[in-house]
This record gives C-alpha cells, sequence and structure tokens, in this order.
C-alpha cells in the first residue's frame, strides 16, 4: 500500500504517550510529512505538533488522517467515526493501524467509496502475493535482526538509512510493520501474511534495483523467539541480506512474553540468523550491533557498546546516543 502525505495525526483520545506511540514514531522520523495533530476530549498524548481542526489541516493541504493511537483490543472507538466521516468528506484519505479493519465499519467504508477515498488498514495487506523463489537480485540489501522482540530493529533501520543519505549512499528504508508503513508511507506488514507467502511479500517489497542501491530492510521478531520465529524466517529468506546488524537491549531480563526464558546470547543469534540468510545469499554477515540502551544512564550505556564490540570484534552503536557511524563505515566495501 501507498499512503498520501502530508498527514493530519489522529490521537483520538489517548491517555498516555504510550499509546500513541504509533504518531510518536511517524512524527519523530517523518516530521515535515505532519501537518499537526487532532485531539479529543481527554486526550494526554502530545506531539508537540500543531493543533488543527479537521477543515483548517484539509485547507492546509492534508491528504491523509493518520490514526496514530492504539487502545485496549485495537478497535475503533465509537467517539472516532464521527471525525472520520468529516476527514473524508473534506477530502481526506484515511489510514490506520489497528487490528480492527476501518473498511469493516459500514459506514466508513461506504462513505469513503461514494467520495472515492482511500482507506488504508495498515495492518492488513490489501494484496496477494507470490511464492518465493529465492533467486539472487540485483541490489543491495540491509536487514536488521535481533535477540528479541522490540529491541529497536525500526529504530535501528531508520537511523541507518538517515546516515547512509547523509553520507550520499542510495538508500531507502523498506517497511515491514504497521508503525513503519505509515513511516515510509508504503510497504507491508508482514505478520498478516499468510506463512507460505512471507518470503515472496519481502521479494516484493525489495525487488531488483541498482547495483549500489541499498534497501535498508525492517526486521521483526527472532529466529530464538519460540512465538514468532516463522515470520522472522520467512523475513530472513525474502530479504536476501547483503548485511545485518544485531539489535538488542542490555539487562532485558527475558524474552518479550516469555517469563523465565532468557534473552540469548549474541554468538547464538549471529550464528543462526546468518545460518538462515545464507540459504538466498551465501554472503550474508552481520556487519554491526545496534544497542538500545534507553534504561541506561550514559556512562553504562558507553561501557555496554565497548563490551559489544570487545566481545565480537564489530562496530556498535545506539542509534539515539551518538549514532551507528561506525556501522555504516563498513558498508562502503561491501
Amino acid at each position: 500500500m501507498s499512503i498520501t502525505h502530508p498527514y493530519l495525526m489522529f490521537l483520538g483520545d489517548a491517555p498516555d504517550q504510550l499509546a500513541a506511540k504509533t504518531a510518536v514514531g511517524v512524527a519523530y522520523w517523518r516530521r515535515p510529512w505532519c501537518l499537526g495533530q487532532f485531539r479529543l476530549a481527554g486526550c494526554r498524548a502530545d506531539l508537540g505538533l500543531p493543533e488543527l481542526g479537521l477543515e483548517a489541516a484539509a485547507a492546509a493541504g492534508a491528504r491523509t488522517l493518520l490514526v496514530g493511537v492504539a487502545n485496549r483490543g485495537g478497535i475503533i472507538a465509537e467517539s472516532w467515526i464521527a471525525p472520520l466521516i468529516q476527514a473524508l468528506e473534506l477530502g481526506m484519505d484515511l489510514a490506520a493501524g489497528l487490528h480492527q479493519r476501518l473498511a469493516e465499519i459500514p459506514v466508513v467504508r461506504d462513505r469513503a467509496a461514494a467520495l472515492g477515498r482511500a482507506v488504508h488498514d495498515v495492518r492488513h495487506p490489501g494484496r496477494s502475493f507470490p511464492i518465493a523463489n529465492g533467486e539472487k537480485r540485483p541490489g543491495k540489501r540491509l536487514l536488521a535482526i535481533g535477540t528479541d522482540c522490540s529491541v529497536g530493529k525500526m529504530w535501528t533501520a531508520l537511523a541507518l538509512e538517515q546516515e547512509m543519505r547523509a553520507r550520499g549512499f542510495d538508500a531507502e528504508f523498506r517497511a515491514t510493520g504497521q508503525t513503519g508503513v505509515m513511516i515510509a508511507g508504503s510497504g507491508v506488514s508482514i505478520d498478516a501474511v499468510v506463512s507460505d507467502f512471507v518470503a515472496g511479500a519481502v521479494e516484493a517489497l525489495s525487488p531488483a534495483n541498482r547495483p549500489d542501491h541499498w534497501d535498508i530492510v525492517e526486521g521483526q521478531s527472532s529466529l530464538l523467539h519460540p512465538s514468532y520465529a516463522g515470520v522472522t524466517l520467512g523475513l530472513v529468506h525474502g530479504a536476501q541480506p547483503d548485511a545485518m546488524v544485531l539489535c538488542h537491549e542490555p539487562n532485558r531480563p527475558h524474552m518479550r512474553g516469555l517469563p523465565g526464558r532468557p534473552v540469548p546470547g549474541f554468538a547464538d543469534t549471529i550464528a543462526v540468523h546468518e545460518a538462515a540468510a545464507r540459504v538466498t545469499n551465501p554472503a550474508a554477515k552481520v556487519v554491526g550491533i545496534s544497542l538500545n540502551t534507553s534504561a541506561l544512564d550514559a556512562a553504562a550505556a558507553e561501557r555496554a557498546i565497548k563490551a559489544a564490540e570487545d566481545s565480537l570484534g564489530l562496530p556498535a552503536g545506539d542509534p539515539s546516543r551518538g549514532g551507528l557511524g561506525r556501522v555504516v563505515d563498513g558498508l562502503a566495501t561491501l
């Protein structure tokens, strides 16, 4: 899917900043695309964007009302329906990444169809994908991988894209999750793709390209996570990565959602991901480490980064603390 910007960020009645994490990510990485925010009574999230009513946003050129808030159960609240309809009537498309589809709400679906507006249910792919063939395709690809879920793979991929572009690389972020799709404006949420077609979806997402072009592919979960490794395997095969960057959160007590199961070590994680990646690209290798040190103070973060480098002999960094420049240094030779 392809979402048209500029966006008006819809925060609904989000009770806190965490409930608006999708909007927070979009506003951080694609702020020029965000004209303003629209909030309902009781909303406690704030992106620091101009407050815009629907009519003012439409007059300013907003093309899509982007639902950047998630409530319990991922449903479209009844109080949201009227502003969604009004946005359609003012000429905006709609985009949301919730479990409940906008297109499943008859009044939204029918009004959008009557007005010729697009409704993007970002979590749910709107097309079919071919079976992967694993054939080598031109262009270069970097995939963010991880020791666990939610360790910063999207953040790492976006930081790498930013750093590479600043250095003159021909690089593009390829989104594989709903927040990433909203940030990129296009992509596919691969965890909603039937398992037989995940690798094919990623091949379609990152097709043949110029020899010096880099696709920076957003990673999902980990091959060592018992719950979600199936999605990761298809992603690794389809991405056919030339390079991988391993993402990790120091001091995490256990794998996400699995109390009692320790987070695997660097060596085991690298070994299994390199073995899987070499099914479709025999030259695939891990080239750096990205640490999420948000829970550490500055001194502890510096020690963790140095320890990772010393243990693996690979460049390491934190995308939000000092950046990943050392990791990018090594990509010019690939």
